[in-house]
């Protein structure tokens, strides 16, 4: 009997064409959910059945108590080499390996962009009153050469926006808790002194940071209101960085002249969450990893890691 593989929120229906599943179906059912399975019990029911698990980033939580209703489980595939909801003790000792995939920065760096300049340029705005009968310009823009671009965070994902924004003509500075004088000068950006000085200085803030203990709710109220009345803020990368509450109050006062939002403290978003009808937002339903080649290399590395475990010999494991 072959084993049943669930692959979770493939809202797009991409999984199956995305890489060669060949290499296990003798052994593998695949089975799409194109529908997000909300909470424990209901994640419970669906899953019961089988003996795989692909899961896109870190939407679904394991904790303990969800492996253990879930005895077939035998493979947990997570994309990306790093996911913090998944429960490694609890998986180890129910027998379940743990494994995940290559990740590219490039489509969140790409989509930093897309809503940096959707926002600078009123795209949203403008498009919809063109195609709506609504007024010739409405909007007026903001320059981004001259301007300065705050980063916090200046990894690999933040290297690579602070490069853009270079090219833009912009004056980039960066901060974090571990930044180097070495690094800022090797991705050749100014070291902000401090959090305080890079938020009160920035015409545009971007943050690419991990979710750890030191960054959650790193940007709350007081760290908003230290933002100039023109700035704009990005977040792609974790919705707990930034105060949720918080940012919907300076953009509902005007305290800040836009947002552009990626992630959210709910994914998928209810149907009456306050981030749907913010003004002064532009968001987007967590596409910053979301591109042709990144599926390729999440589905792809998703069946090498089964065909693997079929073999005896797992790769990529985490933790």
């Amino acid at each position: 009997m072959r084993l049943r593989c669930a692959v979770l929120d493939d809202f797009q229906n991409a999984a199956a064409e995305a890489a060669d599943w060949s290499e296990v179906a003798d052994e593998v059912e695949v089975v799409s959910f194109g529908r997000h399975l909300d909470g424990e019990d209901a994640l419970a029911e669906a899953l019961a059945g089988f003996d795989i698990v692909v899961t896109l980033r870190e939407r679904v939580p394991f904790p303990g108590s969800l492996i253990a209703r879930l005895p077939r489980l035998k493979l947990i595939v997570a994309s990306g080499m790093r996911n913090s909801v998944i429960d490694y003790a609890a998986a180890e000792a129910h027998g379940v390996t743990v494994c995940g995939t290559a990740s590219s920065s490039t489509p969140p760096v790409e989509l930093t962009w897309a809503l940096l300049l959707g926002l600078a340029r009123g795209i949203v705005e403008e498009s919809n009153a063109l195609r709506s009968g609504g007024p010739w310009q409405s909007t007026v823009g903001a320059d981004l050469h001259g301007r300065r671009l705050g980063l916090l965070g200046l990894g690999k994902i933040g290297g690579r926006v602070a490069r853009v924004g270079l090219a833009f003509g912009m004056r980039v500075s960066a901060w974090s808790q571990n930044l180097t004088r070495e690094r800022a000068d090797e991705v050749g950006v100014e070291r902000a002194a401090s959090k305080e000085e890079l938020l009160a200085d920035s015409d545009f803030v971007s943050v690419h940071l991990a979710l750890g203990d030191r960054t959650r709710g790193l940007l709350g109220a007081a760290e908003l209101a230290l933002l100039k009345p023109t700035a704009y803020l990005i977040n792609t990368s974790r919705a707990a960085i930034v105060d949720q509450d918080a940012l919907l109050d300076a953009l509902r006062a005007g305290r800040i002249a836009g947002a552009g939002v990626d992630v959210f403290d709910v994914e998928p978003l209810p149907a009456g969450h306050p981030m749907r009808t913010a003004p002064r937002l532009l968001a987007t339903p967590h596409l910053g990893y979301v591109s042709r080649a990144n599926y390729a290399t999440y589905y792809g590395h998703a069946v090498e890691d089964i065909r693997a475990f079929l073999d005896g010999t797992p790769v990529r494991r985490l933790p």
